[in-house]
């Protein structure tokens, strides 16, 4: 068993694999904070439930998927709002 496991340590070091993240679920606030996030502009509704039902199993990949759509929308589409 152990000449497997310092088999695999070798062959990750020359491949050059990283550590694998653990998948960790956002808590209610991390998710008011994805909210709050996408709702400082105009975004389609699915767009926020999606994140949110990411977030339920995976806060990083929530987070990422916000980042992600928020650098892909154009910003002369978007509406700011601001809180009075």
């Amino acid at each position: 068993m152990a000449d497997t496991t310092m088999l695999d340590n070798r062959i990750n070091k020359q491949i050059n694999f990283e550590p694998l993240e653990a998948i960790v679920a956002a808590t209610e606030e991390e998710s008011v904070i994805l909210a709050e996030k996408l709702t400082q502009v105009a975004i389609p509704l699915s767009v926020l439930l999606q994140a949110l039902n990411i977030a339920k199993h995976d806060k990083a990949a929530a987070f990422r998927y916000a980042d992600k759509y928020l650098k892909n929308t154009r910003k002369s589409k978007w509406v700011i709002i601001k809180a009075a």
